[in-house]
């Protein structure tokens, strides 16, 4: 069982586990139907929230294929939730992994995503020892696809067509990053 070293703290953030004195933070931005727009999900009610803060409270450490870590990131100093990232293990053997990520839109164009997922990508990478992490997003959803550029993954497919989304056809981005290029990242930043 793999549990990250919390918090982490980058120069603006706290990462950590969700608790349940996130519900009002993280409601904030999942009752959004601009933030659900491109998600699996629709922009949730009070109890909804809390019953997906509920699932996220338990998904604190990796062990399994199919275990999801579930990360907070706080403002640092005290401030607000402002992000939801996801870690999934998809395959323990082959050590592969899946980024996910959702922010308040009200802290978006500060870099704070990149700051967050970076560390979600070095938890994979360096905690984890994963060999290679992807991210997908609809293709529409052009914030999402930036971030993993600016993280440095590379975009490696555009499915056409491939899911029948929100009432219309729509086309899947994936982006991925392997250790090896990860390290070299690293080792210049």
């Amino acid at each position: 069982m793999f549990t990250p070293p919390y918090p982490i703290t980058t120069p603006r953030l706290v990462l950590r586990p969700f608790t349940e004195a996130d519900l009002d933070d993280l409601y904030a931005f999942h009752s959004l139907p601009e933030v659900t727009r491109y998600l699996y999900w629709d922009a949730r009610t009070r109890e909804e929230t809390k019953a997906a803060l509920d699932r996220k409270i338990a998904c604190a450490s990796l062990g399994e294929d199919g275990d999801v870590l579930s990360v907070a990131a706080a403002l640092a100093g005290g401030g607000p939730v402002i992000g939801d990232l996801t870690l999934f293990l998809r395959s323990r053997e082959h050590r592969q992994g899946e980024i996910g990520f959702v922010f308040n839109p009200a802290y978006q164009g500060r870099g704070l995503a990149t700051e967050a997922a970076r560390e979600i990508l070095r938890i994979g990478f360096e905690g984890l020892g994963l060999h290679r992490i992807h991210g997908n997003c609809d293709a529409r959803n052009t914030p999402s696809a930036r971030l993993m550029e600016r993280l440095g993954m590379r975009q490696e497919a555009r499915l056409v067509e491939n899911e029948f989304f929100a009432g219309a056809w729509s086309d899947e981005l994936i982006y991925a990053m392997l250790a090896r290029e990860w390290r070299a990242g690293a080792a210049s930043a």
